[in-house]
């Protein structure tokens, strides 16, 4: 039996997915299945309450009933946590960004679901690769 494709998932689209339809709640909806296996991190999971607590997300947010406790904490059942895995240098661009690499090679993820030009500027490290939504749905056969 072929392991199921681990995946650590960009803030951004993790706030796409929790607040709009669309193509980023698929990859979710993958995990829910048990599909795919999702991975995080504290920082990471930190990251996505302060993103989503943004005054500009506020209307986003109330208008989709729920609460950011219940988007962090519906996440949260989600993924499987990990420690980051301690870095010996930068990767991208973005010092940020190196969150989300820590916490794919530290899961053995197979890729980091992004929209973000500095992490798919990189397009592979240490054998996770770098997808769109669409790029990982295209690779999954959705």
């Amino acid at each position: 039996m072929r392991r199921k494709p681990r995946l650590v998932i960009d803030t951004n689209v993790v706030v796409s997915a929790l607040l709009w339809d669309g193509r980023p709640l698929e990859i979710l909806a993958l995990a829910d299945e048990r599909s795919v296996r999702l991975y995080s991190t504290s920082p990471l999971l930190a990251e996505l309450r302060a993103t989503l607590a943004k005054p500009r997300l506020a209307r986003a947010l109330a208008a989709s009933g729920r609460t950011l406790d219940d988007h962090v904490d519906d996440y949260r059942r989600l993924v499987t946590l990990t420690r980051p895995a301690p870095l010996d240098r930068r990767y991208s661009r973005d010092p940020d960004d190196d969150h989300v690499i820590a916490c794919a090679l530290a899961a053995r993820a197979d890729f980091i679901v992004t929209g973000d030009d500095d992490l798919l500027a990189l397009g592979e490290v240490e054998g996770v690769a770098m997808r769109t939504i669409a790029g990982l749905l295209a690779v999954r056969g959705s």
